[in-house]
């Protein structure tokens, strides 16, 4: 395969010119104007940040992704899937709420936001995983499959499971429905805490196996004979009881976010936009971020996010290491910042598999503007 151009603009602006005039020239430079978007659906999926966590994108870049969008004659929406975790964004209305705290709103970024996933995380379509190994089929939220065009805005970082967190995370993870996200994070099956079981059995009534009953306790309890690990019921559970294992290891996660991207971006035109400031240790589902590895470097846009995540990834791991970060006090034995902060992770397996199902390539031309 031919190496993809990646377009790159570092973050220095001279007086008179601003960050967001930046983005817009690379967005236009590396090619977003070339899709017809002529009154499309176009999906722009992005990070609202969970509340606490200050190391999320500004609204400023999405209006400026989106107004470019509008020029060329597209409907823009701004989404996101719910969580799997308990936190801010596990449901919809937790999830806008949260979003509109961190700033993202009409007045700010002339978009609506759109939950992918529904209220409850279980509002998803059953999508094929061409060259799939782990998957044959993905969960996606319906509201990115209707989506007639894709754009990523990806808040480049480091990730305490993955290695790093960038455009294939953004995408697999991120339009995985809630059920979706149990298939990547889990090799086993949810359970339930009894503390927090209520015992109002509506995870009974959404169990297409029959694998869930209440007990004379009035607590539920899941046959783990008949359950097939779909988590269906962690998205209908309101208190929180049922909960999956995370017990995947670095390598298979990353394998199952690649496949899981695939399925996203096959068959429409997609495009992709990383911006590396701020670059945080651990994810923006954190509630807190901590102090940046490295400095802000600049902003990155490609059709292929496995060129994109090989560029911005390169860039970190040739960035100087700012002496008051986590970075900082690790051991730096392996040649690699993500992998000094996390050692336990696998990322480059996250790439070589994205490249084996043909997703895109790990080889790029960066274009400097």
């Amino acid at each position: 395969m031919n190496a993809s151009p990646v377009y790159f603009t570092d973050m220095r602006c001279k007086v008179g010119t601003s960050l967001l005039q930046k983005l817009e020239t690379l967005i236009r430079r590396a090619g977003l104007e070339r899709i017809d978007m002529d009154q499309k659906f176009v999906a722009i999926k992005l990070h609202f940040g969970e509340p606490g966590n200050l190391s999320f994108l500004r609204p400023n870049f999405a209006k400026t992704v989106a107004d470019v969008v509008r020029e060329r004659g597209g409907r823009p929406f701004l989404t996101d899937c719910n969580t799997l975790y308990v936190g801010r964004r596990k449901d919809a209305l937790e999830h806008m709420t949260a979003a509109n705290e961190n700033g993202y709103g009409m007045l700010s970024t002339g978009c609506q936001i759109i939950i992918g996933d529904g209220l409850k995380g279980t509002d998803d379509v059953e999508v094929p995983v061409e060259g799939g190994v782990y998957f044959k089929t993905a969960l996606i939220g319906r509201a990115v499959m209707d989506a007639d065009v894709f754009i990523s805005l990806n808040h480049f970082k480091g990730h305490e499971l993955a290695g790093f967190g960038g455009a294939i995370k953004n995408i697999g993870m991120g339009c995985g429905s809630r059920a979706g996200k149990m298939a990547m994070h889990n090799n086993g099956k949810p359970t339930i805490d009894p503390d927090k079981c209520r015992g109002c059995r509506t995870c009974t009534r959404f169990c297409a196996q029959a694998a869930i009953s209440v007990g004379e306790d009035h607590k539920a309890v899941i046959d783990h004979e008949k359950c097939v690990g779909c988590g269906r019921c962690i998205g209908t559970c309101n208190y929180n009881a049922i909960n999956n294992a995370n017990d995947a290891d670095s390598h298979d996660l990353n394998c199952r976010m690649a496949e899981y991207a695939k399925a996203v971006v096959d068959g429409r035109p997609h495009f992709h936009i990383s911006i590396v400031n701020q670059v945080s240790p651990f994810c923006d589902c954190h509630g807190e971020n901590d102090v940046a590895v490295v400095p802000d470097l600049g902003m990155f846009a490609s059709f292929d996010p496995v060129a994109l995540d090989q560029a911005c990834i390169d860039a970190v791991n040739a960035a100087p290491v700012i002496e008051s970060s986590v970075l900082a006090q690790r051991e730096r034995i392996h040649h690699d910042h993500f992998t000094d902060i996390h050692p336990k992770t696998d990322w480059r397996s996250q790439i070589e598999h994205a490249e084996k199902i043909g997703l895109g390539t790990a080889r790029y031309e960066l274009i400097t503007l």
